[in-house]
């Protein structure tokens, strides 16, 4: 979405535009800058002074403050607005708006004003497919798909009428001549596994969607795109080839991010008919689409499969219809009666969203940043945060033991004194995610006595988030090195976190990527190093441009010893090439 913002802004405003992600920099000095929120946060707490021409901050979906990952970022981000920046905050998903308003009111001690619009410009209206049939109501749905009962969930079957009634598959071409007849492409078609988005892309391509004149257009269109991006004879471009022929394509995480980048200018030239999709795509890069399918109402969670949130059924039907080329939108839901109740189905399309709530857990390089400034006094911030606003009595309690934990553990390892930031703390406050370990490698002249390709190894192994039943790393000379120079300093960690009964704990590196990075530092193409691992291409591009983002803190930290920035900037330059150098995937337009 950044790039696609960089993209849409640069045309209008030429080069007084600029992007700052962790992947890209381009004229960072711009009037309009896109930026992540952590870019953001971290520029608050480093060097402020940076943001002293700007007047706004736009903080689009409002909502992450409840993601369990990012939402922290969010909170510190706006807690830590300077007074003369103006604070615009975007959302479709958030109830408790009112609750969020109060809260910067009394942070920032300026006015809020909370602007709601309820009249969706584009109508939506919702189908469903059930008992491989397509009901335009509710009430067709619970009296022809239901059988009038409600709850069929773990049945197979259901007695009715005397008769035994069995369930009737959803079947796809069902659903696609409906789409087709209705004239309601082109279609995002949302499902829940990156596998499962293939099958159905190749099970549609069945369906020739296209004209004559629009399969030749398209056609052209992604030759085009694939040339531009260098990206013609990539081996998953062949199979797309045949997909777009019926004017179908998938698109995943597990993908390159240029092929992800050919297929989505593909289909917002609305001659792709259909995009099959992870609910990614809901939050990501904003598509035209007429209409919206929903695969399934449940996803796996931690505890099996569990109920879409509201939240998240609406930020896959708001893709339906888009203002200034649709009259409506439609949404194509398609329940299975063994698996949703119907009261389920209708608290989906009834209820409220759910309310965002604080992730508030700052990290120790925020505390340290926050220690050089205020010392303890950095505690006098926590009856600001949003989290303190919304709880009370122990929660509350908990909330600041956390925060005077995670000091104590600062303290015990040597990163601060009464006085302030030791050199350890001044180095940690600058890596962010990774500074404990990273911190005790500096410190002890671990880091340091590195190569390129070894610091390139470690650091994609700490990024390296390990699937569940995704098994031991190969054994691999390198990683046994590295694995043996952070037993110490881990195990060091680890205790301190446990007297502090401080959780999660520090992430131990996984190295499962380490024969694919040495490969990569060594030049070998992309296409051999995929057969080094077991991870999809658009998984390694990524945990790559990771290990590049930190290599360049590393690199451009004022604390840090010059050899290791030298290294840093070695490695990072020999990472950051072809697929990997998402700043030249975006200069090619």
């Amino acid at each position: 979405l950044s790039n696609q913002k960089f993209r849409d802004f640069s045309a209008r405003h030429g080069g007084e535009v600029g992007i700052m992600t962790g992947d890209v920099t381009i004229n960072p000095g711009a009037a309009l800058v896109i930026m992540t929120t952590e870019i953001y946060r971290n520029t608050l707490l480093e060097d402020a002074g940076r943001l002293a021409r700007y007047a706004w901050i736009i903080f689009d979906e409002i909502h992450y403050l409840d993601d369990p990952e990012r939402g922290t970022v969010w909170e510190e981000a706006i807690l830590f607005t300077p007074p003369h920046i103006n604070l615009l905050a975007l959302s479709a998903t958030v109830p408790n708006v009112a609750e969020l308003a109060d809260w910067i009111r009394a942070v920032h001690h300026r006015p809020v004003e909370v602007v709601e619009e309820n009249q969706r410009p584009v109508p939506l209206i919702v189908l469903f497919q059930c008992q491989n049939a397509i009901f335009d109501n509710p009430q067709q749905l619970k009296a022809r798909g239901y059988l009038n009962q409600e709850n069929w969930r773990f049945m197979r079957h259901r007695r009715a009428t005397g008769h035994r009634f069995a369930v009737h598959p959803n079947r796809l071409d069902r659903l696609i001549r409906d789409l087709a007849e209705q004239d309601r492409l082109p279609c995002i078609f949302f499902t829940f596994g990156r596998r499962r988005t293939e099958e159905i892309a190749w099970e549609l391509s069945g369906y020739s969607l296209l004209k004559p004149e629009e399969r030749a257009k398209l056609g052209a269109l992604f030759e085009e795109l694939c040339a531009r991006y260098q990206i013609t004879h990539d081996r998953s471009v062949e199979a797309l080839r045949r997909l777009l022929d019926a004017g179908v394509g998938f698109h995943h995480a597990g993908m390159l991010p240029t092929v992800k980048e050919v297929l989505e200018r593909c289909f917002t030239s609305r001659l792709m008919k259909v995009i099959v999709t992870t609910e990614t795509f809901a939050l990501g890069v904003n598509m035209p689409a007429r209409s919206v399918v929903l695969d399934t109402l449940t996803k796996r969670g931690d505890s099996g499969f569990e109920l879409l949130r509201r939240r998240d059924f609406l930020q896959m039907a708001g893709r339906a219809g888009r203002r200034g080329m649709d009259a409506e939108g439609f949404v194509y839901v398609r329940v299975n009666p063994t698996h949703v109740t119907y009261p389920e189905v209708m608290h989906l399309l009834q209820a409220n969203p759910e309310p965002v709530h604080s992730r508030f857990n700052t990290a120790y390089a925020t505390l340290l940043n926050l220690y050089r400034r205020h010392g303890r006094g950095l505690l006098d911030i926590f009856p600001k945060t949003l989290y303190y606003a919304q709880t009370s009595g122990a929660r509350r309690q908990q909330g600041l033991s956390l925060m005077e934990r995670k000091l104590d553990l600062l303290a015990s390892l040597g990163y601060v004194t009464r006085t302030g930031l030791t050199p350890k703390g001044e180095f940690g406050s600058w890596v962010y995610g990774y500074e404990l370990l990273l911190t005790e490698l500096y410190t002890r002249d671990r880091l340091t006595s590195l190569d390129a390709v070894s610091l390139a190894v470690l650091l994609v192994s700490l990024v390296y988030e390990p699937r569940p039943r995704a098994g031991t790393a190969k054994p691999h000379h390198l990683s046994k090195r590295l694995a043996e120079l952070c037993r110490e300093p881990l195990a060091r960690i680890h205790k301190e976190e446990a007297r502090c009964t401080i959780s999660p704990r520090t992430k131990a590196p996984a190295y499962h990527l380490s024969h694919a990075m040495e490969a990569w530092m060594a030049q070998a193409p992309f296409e051999r190093i995929t057969r080094l691992c077991d991870v999809d291409e658009g998984e390694l591009v990524r945990y790559f441009r990771m290990s590049v983002q930190l290599l360049r803190q590393l690199a451009e930290m004022p604390v840090n010893d010059p050899a290791l920035r030298a290294t840093a900037e070695q490695a990072r330059r020999r990472i950051n090439r072809d697929v990997i150098d998402a700043e030249a995937q975006l200069r090619l337009g």
